[in-house]
């Protein structure tokens, strides 16, 4: 199983997620992509098998994964204070692969339905959601 984390500005979300990706995942390709080398090196160092940095990184890596996995801005052109290119949330969303997205850093959106939960229940969410996705239990 192949899983992308894409992340962007400090890679915080991202390295939180592939924290717990590694620990419950230990057999799956993890991938860091971040929009930026910062991101990028923060995933790296929380056990990221290989890591990209870049719009091209992320095009390329989501046509070629079986889940994408990071905060909801990555659907979204010019989020994340304008790191997410309209070819980035393109690429994202078109993909084939599964998403998992949390919902974070929503500063002008609402979603309706969506608990206000801490960050940190979101991201064991969306890493049970993804371990569900590889079979396991």
């Amino acid at each position: 199983m192949r899983i992308i984390v894409i992340d962007g500005q400090g890679g915080g979300i991202g390295r939180s997620l592939m924290e717990k990706l590694r620990a419950e995942l230990p057999e799956a390709e993890l991938v860091a992509v971040g929009t930026n080398s910062v991101a990028t090196a923060n995933m790296m160092r929380a056990g990221a098998n290989v890591g990209a940095t870049g719009e091209n990184a992320v095009v390329f890596n989501c046509a070629r994964t079986d889940v994408i996995v990071g905060p909801l801005g990555i659907i979204l052109a010019d989020a994340m204070l304008g790191e997410i290119t309209p070819r980035m949330a393109c690429a994202v969303a078109a993909s084939r692969a599964k998403k998992v997205l949390i919902p974070a850093a929503k500063q002008h959106m609402t979603i309706v339905g969506i608990e206000d939960l801490p960050l940190s229940r979101y991201i064991d969410e969306a890493v049970a959601c993804v371990r569900d996705f590889c079979g396991r239990d």
